[in-house]
């Protein structure tokens, strides 16, 4: 069964170096292909050259996560698709072959989401330590840094959305997909270890950029995909400003600008809407959460 591995990746080469030689210890190139997406990094081109059993698109201009992602999984010739982030690689023995084993057993699976272990490690085999002995269930979405999607699944969906930017294109694929009636496996025995500084991250405290795009992508989800989005997005910006806009300047112009950006770009948004079933709705509201090792 032919594996696509793919990578979208922006100025992180030092990261995407040590991904590759992660990968190239577990792949085997005649029948499986690693695909990468350079997001206007000239920083990344400069190693393009190195890696010739890579499948590269390299785009001069930045479009972004999931627009990157949306072009590159339509180059994609595996059966199934893993998705991984530059900064991310598998570290669980017989990875390969678990996926595969897990899809073969249920037609109506998927999607396989992996257990995250964040953390920088000496070895695989401390990140292995980390990591946490959870039971596998069916959840409602997966995380972008570590998973596995059915070619087939994922190609009767619209993919990863040209209408967000980056933070919530997985819940988009995720509810397109459940409104298909397939389902979603968080599968802990599959891990990755997802090689970010936790300590730094708690460190940087409040992140603005973060904030702008989950609340903007928030509130088109909600457009694109709810059939009575109004409640959902009301509440939604009621909470947040409340929460976030009214403690911090900064928030507050985020804030600020995610409406009035959101009303004057309402016309291109609703030429995406295509709401899910109600049934399908409940659905991912009645799923179990995503797990996490930190």
């Amino acid at each position: 069964m032919k594996i696509s591995f793919l990578i979208v990746t922006k100025n992180r080469p030092e990261d995407l170096v040590l991904t590759f030689k992660k990968l190239k210890a577990i792949v085997d190139l005649s029948i499986h292909e690693v695909l990468v997406f350079v997001d206007g990094c000239s920083k990344t081109e400069t190693i393009v050259k190195d890696y010739d059993w890579v499948k590269w698109t390299v785009s001069k201009k930045s479009v972004s996560a999931s627009p990157a992602r949306h072009a590159l999984y339509k180059k994609a010739k595996g059966d199934i698709f893993i998705g991984l982030d530059d900064d991310a690689h598998p570290i669980s023995p017989n990875f390969i072959k678990s996926v595969e084993d897990i899809f073969s057993t249920d037609p109506k699976l998927g999607i396989i989401a992996f257990q995250e272990v964040r953390g920088l490690f000496p070895s695989d085999q401390d990140a292995l330590k980390y990591s946490k002995q959870l039971d596998k269930h069916y959840t409602s979405e997966f995380v972008g840094c570590g998973f596995a999607v059915k070619k087939n699944v994922y190609d009767a969906t619209n993919g990863f959305p040209v209408w967000m930017d980056i933070y919530g294109e997985e819940s988009a694929v995720s509810l397109e997909v459940l409104d298909l009636k397939y389902s979603i496996l968080y599968q802990p025995d599959i891990k990755v270890n997802h090689r970010i500084d936790v300590e730094k991250r708690k460190q940087q405290g409040r992140n603005y950029y973060r904030f702008e795009r989950q609340l903007k992508n928030t509130i088109r989800y909600y457009l694109v995909y709810y059939p009575k989005p109004l409640k959902k997005i009301a509440k939604t910006l009621w909470h947040n400003f409340n929460k976030y806009a009214l403690t911090d300047w900064t928030y507050f112009k985020s804030f600020i600008l995610v409406f009035f950006s959101t009303l004057f770009k309402l016309p291109q948004i609703l030429k995406h809407r295509q709401p899910v079933s109600q049934k399908t709705i409940t659905k991912k509201l009645n799923l179990k959460s995503l797990n996490f090792s930190t």
